[in-house]
């Protein structure tokens, strides 16, 4: 029996966020963490920090409109999807005015 080169995973989930130490995280003792140390799917993080042009990798600033609290520089974020865009497959954007996933 000869070795084969192991196949690429059929799907692979891209994260952008600002802690990739945090996955798979729970994910990993789930279902489909036992599917992602199979190889049906692969996990790939971006850490949006990157994309930040300060030397501070600010990622967040004041809500335009004002008010409390912080929102993510739409410019960083643009620059985290634009250099990770994969035209294979949707872009899901998680946000709290969003949509509910069900």
């Amino acid at each position: 029996m000869t070795d084969r080169p192991a196949l690429p995973p059929p799907w692979t989930a891209k994260v952008l966020t600002i802690f990739p130490e945090m996955f798979p995280g729970p994910l990993a003792y789930s279902l489909a963490g036992k599917a992602l140390r199979d190889g049906a799917w692969a996990l790939e993080t971006v850490d949006i920090r990157a994309f930040a042009g300060d030397k501070h990798r600010s990622v967040d600033d004041e809500p335009f409109g004002g008010g409390p609290g912080m929102v993510l520089r739409p410019d960083v974020v643009d620059a985290a999807l634009q250099a990770s865009a994969d035209p294979r497959g949707p872009v899901i954007y998680l946000s709290p005015r969003g949509r509910l996933l069900d």
